[in-house]
């Protein structure tokens, strides 16, 4: 899908989608309980992967409108589908495939060829020092358990998933479990995400410092009725509209909120202020809308970009392609990510989304300031299918092909 975003000054009050990553966490440990209600669920296409992948393992999903009541899902029975499907979700995968490990069963995880092109080298050696079958081919990965409670070492600067994935697997084996994190933890609010939904649900992880987790065996997920709350990651989007002149009001979205991405206000504050380097080590889901208000200020410097690459896109190199189509100069190392621009221009050739929700969101915002053609478009049912409808109830001209 092709969209054109005419100039215009977005207005107006819209509300925060309910957070994907919480969705995940809440969904899954639902799952696992007897029997639970999670409201305020937006079908995503990753949530829409993850539902489907937990009910293929066996459990009961029934969805009414935004609330899905969910549960029954037992481990020790043979799941009812032998193969699931995570589409291009990377939390899906990541998230299940220590669960699926749990199962005596061979139980294989396809995917599109992107996200199996995403590291996942954690688990293919954790797998080969446990004797567990892990077989990796170019669009899915075939998996041998059970899995079984142990000290895990597990690096902390690839990605906090597959730490996630183990908490939400190790409470089920029959003894305890230590995961301790290996160098840098980065994303480290995303573990505490996780850790919110266990305990929500009933389950009790120990820390007795921040790289050290202490998991019982035996536990049981408990019922729970939730809510899911309200995602700063989208909403950093419409936040960028009033960086570049515009007067949005955000509702929906919990102060409290232990979500990383939270700190895009303070964040577009340093880019204003020029206090750079900016870290976005724990937040690196903002980068494509931090690039894009740096452009538009004029320059920016960041660090913290190395895990960028393995993202839906090489988000850092697809940004310096997008906003270099606009006047932007973007220059793209190791680890940082150097912008600067003497005034943006509406681009002549087509905006490219790179098949990556947060690239197109990022450059429809730059759009409302010169116009643009954005193709790849429909690249935001991933996280945000209702992006193009709310911007253009802001005021927004978006013409779609």
């Amino acid at each position: 899908m092709t969209v054109t975003i005419k100039k215009g000054i977005a207005e107006g009050t819209v509300a925060a989608p309910p957070s994907k990553s919480v969705a995940h966490r809440n969904l899954i440990c639902g799952a696992f309980s007897v029997g639970s209600k999670i409201g305020g669920v937006h079908m995503s296409k990753d949530v829409e992967a993850t539902l489907a992948c937990l009910k293929g393992l066996g459990a009961s999903v029934c969805l009414d409108g935004d609330v899905v009541a969910i549960g029954g899902l037992d481990v020790s029975c043979s799941p009812p589908e032998k193969s699931i499907c995570a589409n291009e979700s990377g939390s899906t995968l990541r998230f299940l495939i220590p669960i699926c490990l749990l199962f005596e069963d061979e139980i294989t995880v396809a995917g599109t060829k992107r996200l199996f092109e995403r590291s996942l080298d954690i688990y293919e050696e954790m797998c080969a020092q446990r004797g567990l079958g892990f077989e990796l081919f170019e669009n899915g990965v075939k998996l041998r358990g059970p899995l079984q409670s142990g000290v895990f070492e597990v690096r902390g600067d690839v990605s906090s998933q597959f730490i996630s994935g183990l908490l939400f697997a190790l409470p089920l084996c029959n003894g305890d479990s230590l995961i301790k994190i290996v160098g840098e933890l980065e994303s480290a609010s995303y573990i505490d995400l996780t850790l919110g939904s266990l305990k929500e649900f009933g389950i009790v992880i120990e820390r007795p410092d921040s790289k050290t987790f202490l998991i019982k065996g035996k536990q049981s997920y408990k019922p729970n009725d939730t809510i899911v709350e309200g995602d700063y990651s989208n909403a950093a989007f419409f936040e960028a509209l009033n960086f570049i002149g515009g007067s949005v009001e955000i509702s929906g979205l919990k102060p409290e909120s232990m979500q990383g991405d939270r700190v895009y206000k303070a964040l577009f504050s340093k880019i204003e202020r020029e206090e750079f380097p900016i870290d976005i080590s724990d937040c690196p889901d903002l980068a494509p809308i931090l690039f894009a208000m740096a452009a538009y200020h004029g320059r920016g410097e960041f660090v913290g970009t190395r895990r960028l690459k393995i993202k839906e896109s090489d988000r850092a190199e697809a940004m310096k392609q997008e906003l270099e189509k606009m006047g932007a100069e973007v220059t793209v190392c190791e680890n940082s990510v150097n912008v600067a621009c003497g005034g943006l221009v509406a681009p002549k050739a087509k905006i490219n989304g790179h098949n990556d929700h947060r690239i197109v969101m990022a450059m429809s915002v730059l759009a409302t300031l010169t116009g643009a053609e954005i193709e790849g478009a429909e690249a935001v049912s991933k996280s945000f299918p209702d992006f193009f409808c709310r911007l253009e109830a802001l005021g927004i001209e978006v013409d779609h092909k």
